[in-house]
């Protein structure tokens, strides 16, 4: 069950249920629901990373894993796990399961350093025209992405 815990009524029930469970010895699980990234942000990701692949000629898988998720954002993407037989290994986190502040940092990050280091200007999020045009050039090329 979700409670918002902003809510009056919700922190009530909240507490009465957690003091329930409590009192059972139950096995329980606690788990904080953070705001995930809005399919605008999803889209806004998608365009700029699909914009990014075509400026470089690379692929637009290529650029989200090599150049955003690992070299931009390590931070936030790359996380370790202990594996049976290989020990310490490290994973790549979907983007799926950012919430939104983390989507909003690894996107300004991205759009800094595209800038910076690679000279290549990506529009911004109320850059409307820039991005249809963007789009445009996306469709043009979604045989080479």
């Amino acid at each position: 069950m979700l409670y918002d815990l902003s809510n009056p009524l919700h922190k009530e029930q909240f507490k009465t249920r957690c003091n329930f469970l409590f009192q059972k010895n139950a096995i329980v699980e606690l788990t904080e629901k953070k705001p995930k990234r809005t399919n605008q942000q999803n889209r806004y990701l998608h365009l700029i990373l699909g914009f990014f692949a075509v400026e470089t000629g690379n692929t637009l898988e290529f650029v989200k894993t090599e150049y955003f998720k690992k070299l931009v954002n390590p931070d936030i993407f790359i996380r370790e796990k202990e594996d049976k037989y290989l020990g310490k290994i490290k994973i790549l986190r979907s983007s799926a399961d950012l919430d939104t502040s983390e989507s909003n940092l690894s996107i300004e990050r991205f759009r800094n350093w595209s800038s910076s280091e690679a000279g290549i200007y990506l529009a911004a999020p109320n850059e409307e025209k820039l991005l249809q045009l963007i789009e445009i050039e996306l469709e043009r090329n979604k045989r080479y992405l």
